[in-house]
């Protein structure tokens, strides 16, 4: 296992202002997060925008890319046709696990069921996969579910945010039984009331996720995903935090 940081965790900066500061602090992998941002790396915008979307990519090459947590606005046809672009993209980035959100509560299993399986069958003409993430407010956020949407569409795996599990609906139930389809993490602080809180003053057991991943073999990423907190200095914040994975790895 090793440690990464997501470009969310400083949203003010763009590329490659945001790899220049995360290599200041000593991180030497990023996971990098496409949003309707107005850059290239924007879902809408990656596909008649390619061939710089594949160079600002790779301008973090001081800094390894291990997953791109994609964020995509758009709905029916639109959506298979930016996600298959970014599927493209991870094959010529040498990018191989996207994430994305599962579908919101209430979206009936055989619709979702169908959804994923398109979308993990668009990645893999690409050599690239997919992995669902914990979510409140999403199917995801269910660890049973989880399970159940794993089992029945071959190839889909989990990006674990233990977070969502932590404060979410479900904070009982075991994820002991979904850890086998882990295919990234991300991580951060929080209690069981507040998603995030700073680093040590949180409920998220670290070593006993790790010993989870451990028991599986698991030995990709552990991508921080902390927001800004307004009344602490984000970069110590984060550079804390990679003492503190490093130390427990």
């Amino acid at each position: 296992m090793y440690v990464a940081v997501s470009t969310d965790c400083l949203p003010e900066l763009e590329m490659p202002e945001v790899v220049e500061a995360f290599v200041d602090l000593e991180f030497t992998t990023v996971e990098l997060a496409l949003r309707e941002n107005g850059s290239v790396l924007a879902p809408s915008r990656i596909d008649e925008n390619f061939d710089k979307a594949i160079a600002l990519a790779r301008r973090s090459h001081r800094l390894e890319v291990c997953s791109y947590d994609v964020h995509i606005d758009a709905t029916g046809e639109e959506f298979y046709e930016q996600f298959s672009a970014i599927c493209r993209l991870g094959k010529a980035t040498k990018v191989v696990t996207l994430t994305i959100p599962s579908g919101v509560l209430g979206t009936p299993f055989n619709e979702e069921v169908e959804r994923l399986q398109r979308l993990v069958e668009l990645a893999e003409t690409e050599g690239v996969r997919v992995a669902m993430k914990s979510q409140i407010g999403r199917l995801s956020e269910d660890p049973e579910t989880v399970k159940v949407l794993c089992d029945n569409v071959k190839g889909l795996g989990l990006t674990l945010d233990p977070s969502h599990y932590l404060c979410g609906p479900n904070p009982n139930k075991s994820i002991d039984k979904i850890m086998e389809y882990v295919f990234h993490v991300h991580l951060r602080d929080s209690k069981k009331d507040q998603l995030q809180v700073r680093l040590g003053q949180g409920e998220v057991d670290f070593g006993r996720i790790l010993t989870l991943l451990s028991r599986i073999g698991y030995n990709q990423a552990l991508s921080i995903q902390a927001a800004p907190m307004q009344e602490f200095d984000q970069r110590s914040e984060l550079r804390k935090f990679r003492l503190l994975l490093e130390t427990l790895i």
